[in-house]
């Protein structure tokens, strides 16, 4: 298990400073983000916070998942690594062109 963890069902009334508060009472937070729409600069509902160490991730999951966070029950899991894989859409266009 790593040390970052996905936060899923956050309020949009949920900032970077309220996440990073959350996890503190857990251990040490290195990192708190909630991501945010381009466009509307609003939350997207998710997040993710770096805990100091695996330990402290592992507590975090089994401490705040589920907990009540501004009005809603946080999803708390280890974060997946990122795939940077090109997202193929099934198709040769030039297949057909002759």
């Amino acid at each position: 298990m790593g040390n970052k963890l996905f936060v899923g069902n956050l309020s949009w009334n949920v900032d970077d400073e309220m996440l990073r508060e959350t996890f503190s009472a857990v251990g040490t937070v290195e990192e708190a983000v909630v991501i945010k729409d381009r466009i509307k600069n609003r939350s997207k509902g998710f997040g993710f916070v770096k805990m100091s160490s695996e330990e402290e991730a592992q507590k975090a999951i089994e401490e705040l998942n589920t907990k009540e966070l501004d009005g809603r029950p946080i999803n708390v899991s280890e974060a997946r690594e990122e795939n940077r894989e090109r997202r193929s859409f099934g198709g040769d266009f030039n297949r057909d062109r002759n």
